[in-house]
């Protein structure tokens, strides 16, 4: 039977505990000779990530990487594909960036620990190392070597390190430097015949996705790197994620044409201009945040194996010759990153009601096999408590598209009083230059089965709907996002579909400075939850890593000339035009978006007496990955919606809002965790 009670008070089979413990991250696939191995994190562990590894029928899965290590880089504070496997004897052996210290290890078939291949830095991780590849030879690895000096400089550089372990015990200058260039680099890849490499470079103020170079140069005998030449790039030009075809072309996804599509570059002189292999007004690449991540593959015959697609991803293949695309009839919207060994292609990847998945595709026969889970089939939830995503387009200002996907409250075992509508999170992603895909979420479903709906927006900036759509936040950066979102719960409360009096807006990071400018800007949402969310840009702009530090140049402005901008966007600064609460979750040790971004916002709310929450998560960075962690946050979360909606979800700890200064200390209210 269904029992009629009001949206947010229904019971649902979708706790916390169950997403943080049952949920575990699975990416980075690679094709291992006859098996898949994918990085796996171990939320139990303190979001501690290992590499697995299976046969191809997906049986038998096995740790490589047992506690304490932990394979992740911190090269951009991003990081990416830590870890690459390489031939040794009969097997493999495992290179990997450690967590703890940044240095690079060989773990080789049957050894009891891995082996040191870079020194121990003279601080804590100030050498840090990614986008790992093999050199032509076989005898070192070459990659990116990230420098943190003493003074706070960052350099960074292609080093080959030698895979006998001779460089672990001295000092930095063991590891061969092979060339500098731009500030930034990524991708590099050796040609066929070991004479070139390829990579790409970019400078401040731009980000990858704003203007970056496609630069080739010569290997000379010494493995030093030649006078590079420009093939393709410059200021308001995306070029990203190149591969050999031979030893003269190379392909390369570029959003010259207004989206990132392929094309075929020489590297001869005669070589004539690019050549798109597939124009479409589609994407073809995604935002490089991460480094070692891959939209698509060249197999063995020639063809390309790509993601494509406006807003949601189709896996096609590609005949580079004919420029025919055909699509693989696949249940998934949005796929993480691709690999090969040439007729084999491993990825992971998510549907609208299907968790992420490690996958193989054989080229060969068509065969897909799923070889690993993100969450365990049999602790998945009976359909009728999940929701059935909708994408939909709504009208901004000026009468421009905004794109949205909706989340209706669904739970088989209840309904709402007849009439009543119910409330809705506007969920803002981060970046900003990303995108929200509509693929499956038990963070949504945890509260789309309790009766609150979800509006997960795709603002202007957002990826996934070309260069235009992506430039129309630029200077704009807490405006057309704030507008957009507005424009889009407005505009489904319009339609009768969300009680207009109980809207919250959530987001992170950069959705976490979206949140704060529409709570202080606007007067549509109830409440708002920041979770490591920005509120001081000038702060910002002198505490955040290397990566982003010129960011805020396309956002808003250069500095000084756009300092009173800076000013008057800052939601720390327009508390006064605030009224409603504000639930801040923070990670102590956060890199990105430092704490004190948190705690200036909570000392403007006491100050205003406006109630508010503040926890701080001791131990984690940008995001949470222990699992307690994410219990609290969630639980935290939850709580907050019902004190301000006005109902009492029994089944999770109340979380106390504050108002004014702790007496004791003088300080805001924070609650540690």
């Amino acid at each position: 039977m269904t029992t009629i009670s009001p949206f947010g008070t229904w019971c649902s089979p979708i706790s916390a505990a169950d997403i943080a413990r049952g949920a575990k991250l699975v990416a980075r696939a690679a094709v291992v000779g006859d098996e898949i191995w994918w990085s796996q994190s171990r939320p139990d562990e303190g979001g501690r990530i290992t590499v697995m590894r299976s046969p191809a029928d997906g049986s038998g899965a096995t740790e490589l990487l047992p506690a304490p290590w932990y394979a992740r880089t911190r090269v951009h504070e991003y990081g990416g594909r830590p870890w690459i496997a390489i031939p040794e004897g009969d097997g493999h052996a495992l290179i990997f960036a450690n967590f703890a210290d940044q240095r690079l290890y060989r773990l080789s078939p049957g050894a009891s620990e891995p082996l040191a291949l870079t020194p121990e830095p003279s601080q804590p991780a100030a050498l840090r190392y990614a986008e790992l590849t093999l050199s032509h030879d076989g005898r070192e690895i070459w990659c990116v070597r990230e420098s943190h000096t003493e003074d706070h400089e960052v350099r960074r550089a292609f080093v080959a390190v030698p895979l006998s372990g001779t460089g672990a015990d001295s000092d930095e200058s063991a590891i061969r430097v092979l060339g500098t260039d731009t500030r930034f680099l990524a991708s590099p890849r050796i040609s066929p015949d070991g004479s070139r490499l390829a990579w790409i470079g970019w400078d401040h103020p731009n980000m990858p996705w704003d203007g970056t170079l496609l630069r080739v140069a010569e290997i000379d005998e010494d493995g030093v790197l030649g006078k590079p030449t420009t093939l393709l790039g410059g200021a308001e030009e995306s070029v990203m994620q190149p591969e050999w075809v031979d030893e003269t072309t190379l392909y390369a996804v570029s959003d010259r044409s207004g989206w990132w599509n392929l094309y075929r570059v020489g590297t001869e002189d005669s070589a004539g201009a690019p050549q798109p292999l597939c124009p479409r007004a589609e994407e073809f690449g995604t935002p490089p945040w991460v480094l070692g991540w891959n939209d698509y593959v060249v197999l063995r015959d020639g063809r390309v194996v790509t993601a494509h697609g406006v807003g949601s991803q189709s896996l096609g293949v590609l005949d580079s010759a004919t420029g025919e695309l055909t699509d693989l009839d696949l249940p998934y919207t949005a796929w993480f990153s691709l690999a090969t060994d040439g007729v084999v292609v491993a990825s992971t990847a998510a549907g609208p009601t299907t968790p992420t998945r490690v996958l193989r595709l054989d080229t060969a026969t068509g065969a897909l096999d799923v070889v690993a889970e993100s969450v365990d089939p049999a602790s998945l939830p009976d359909a009728g408590y999940l929701p059935n995503p909708e994408p939909a387009v709504f009208n901004g200002p000026d009468g421009r598209e905004v794109h949205a996907l909706v989340y209706p409250p669904n739970n088989r075992d209840f309904a709402a009083p007849e009439g009543e509508l119910p409330p809705y999170v506007v969920h803002v992603h981060g970046g900003p230059t990303a995108h929200a895909t509509m693929t499956f979420s038990l963070d949504i479903a945890y509260l789309t089965s309790r009766g609150i709906g979800v509006l997960d927006v795709n603002y202007g900036g957002s990826t996934g709907y070309g260069r235009e759509y992506r430039n129309r936040l630029r200077g704009q950066w807490g405006v057309v996002d704030v507008e957009d979102s507005v424009a889009a719960v407005t505009g489904l409360a319009a339609t009768g579909r969300a009680d207009r009096s109980r809207l919250a807006i959530s987001g992170g990071s950069a959705g976490g400075w979206t949140t704060l400018a529409a709570l202080v800007g606007t007067d549509v949402f109830t409440c708002g939850t920041s979770l490591f969310g920005v509120s001081d840009l000038s702060l910002l702009a002198t505490s955040t890593h290397d990566f982003e530090s010129r960011y805020l140049d396309s956002l808003i402005g250069p500095l000084p000339e756009a300092r009173q901008t800076y000013d008057d966007r800052a939601p720390v600064n327009r508390v006064d035009d605030l009224s409603c609460p504000v639930l801040l979750l923070q990670g102590e040790d956060d890199p990105v978006v430092p704490p004190s971004q948190s705690e200036k916002f909570a000392a403007a709310l006491a100050d205003k007496d406006i109630p508010y929450a503040f926890l701080l998560f001791a131990g984690e960075q940008h995001g949470f990955r222990k699992a307690e962690n994410q219990i609290t946050a969630l639980e935290a979360e939850l709580s907050f919606y019902g004190q301000v909606f006005g109902f009492v979800p029994g089944e999770v700890p109340v979380i106390a809002l504050k108002t004014g200064r702790d007496p004791e200390t003088g300080r805001p209210f924070v609650t540690r965790q």
